[in-house]
């Protein structure tokens, strides 16, 4: 079993909805759902481009997927979001857009927001303490030879190689796309989400996600609003 501390808006918000139907899959519930055609992609075509993402369901990470600490249980962890959350205030994100990282797409930042950063920075320190270190087999599913010396560093020390420095805020849409695909898939999410991305973003929570066993889709365990409001239990 493997816990991720995420960003993902509440399940009522337009932009989680909106993400739902595109990836086909609401991490606030089991079920999958078929995705449609979106532009010129049919919708076998939206399904193929979406697989990789819809196992994860629509996030921002913020502290990677993790086994729990020997000495550390889901009740502790819960509640030490409980305490984090009620200590941090949110932060809005003025504006996102749709970008392409290392030939995925995602929502990302149009403008950087050092108080996004500063916040990730201490989710990523806050709750280490619960993280099992990585075994050499997670640590090889890494590709540690692809990665910048200071990606590699903070896979061994962190457990993921974007945090701090090389973070990078972004809410995965899509897995790699072949340059001869590309504009056809941005396209079709430049369509599906040029409404909603005219919003400014509240990240106003953290979200506990669980995966059960190895390979299944990772869920929604907990949702914890920011700045002293109780914490919204769903599981």
């Amino acid at each position: 079993m493997r816990y991720a501390i995420y960003f993902t808006p509440r399940q009522d918000e337009p932009l989680a909805r909106i993400a739902a139907n595109w990836l086909g899959r609401d991490p606030f519930g089991a079920a999958t759902r078929p995705v449609e055609a979106v532009g010129e992609l049919s919708a076998a075509e939206v399904a193929f481009h979406t697989a990789s993402a819809r196992r994860y369901g629509f996030h921002a990470t913020l502290k990677a997927p993790f086994r729990l600490a020997p000495n550390e249980t889901e009740a502790s962890l819960r509640a030490a979001l409980d305490s984090f959350a009620e200590a941090t205030m949110p932060v809005t994100i003025p504006r996102l857009v749709v970008g392409q990282i290392d030939g995925f797409f995602a929502l990302v930042q149009e403008a950087p927001l050092p108080a996004l950063n500063r916040f990730a920075d201490d989710v990523v320190l806050a709750f280490d303490r619960f993280r099992a270190p990585l075994t050499e087999a997670e640590i090889e599913r890494r590709s540690p030879d692809s990665l910048k010396p200071a990606e590699f560093r903070n896979l061994c020390q962190w457990g993921y190689p974007y945090v701090f420095e090389t973070f990078r805020f972004h809410m995965t849409l899509s897995g790699r796309a072949a340059s001869q695909e590309s504009p056809r898939l941005r396209a079709a999410i430049d369509s599906l989400f040029a409404e909603v991305l005219l919003r400014p973003v509240p990240v106003d929570a953290l979200t506990l996600f669980v995966e059960t066993e190895p390979g299944a889709p990772f869920m929604v365990l907990s949702h914890h609003a920011l700045g002293r409001r109780p914490a919204r239990k769903t599981a």
